[in-house]
C-alpha cells in the first residue's frame, strides 16, 4: 500500500490547522463580564433613544392637534 500521495493532503490540512489556530490566537478574549457590561451599557442607550422618541413621538401630536385646531377656527372664522 502505497501512502505517498497523501502526504501533500495531510500536509495542507496540517497547514490550514496552524494557520487557524494562530489566527485564533492573536484575537483578544471578551471576558463574560466585559460582554455584560457592554450589553447593560447597550440596553441603556436603547432605554435613552425610545425616551427620546416617545417625547418627540408626544410633541408632534401636540403640534398637529394645534394645527388642526387652527385649521377648524379659520373654517367657522371664514
Amino acid at each position: 500500500m502505497n501512502l505517498t500521495p497523501l502526504i501533500p493532503i495531510v500536509a495542507i490540512i496540517a497547514w490550514a490547522v496552524i494557520k487557524m489556530a494562530r489566527i485564533r490566537a492573536s484575537r483578544p478574549e471578551s471576558s463574560s463580564s466585559e460582554l455584560t457590561t457592554r450589553v447593560e451599557e447597550l440596553e441603556r442607550a436603547v432605554q435613552g433613544v425610545q425616551k427620546e422618541l416617545a417625547e418627540t413621538q408626544e410633541r408632534l401630536d401636540f403640534a398637529e392637534r394645534l394645527l388642526t385646531k387652527g385649521r377648524e377656527e379659520r373654517r367657522v372664522g371664514s
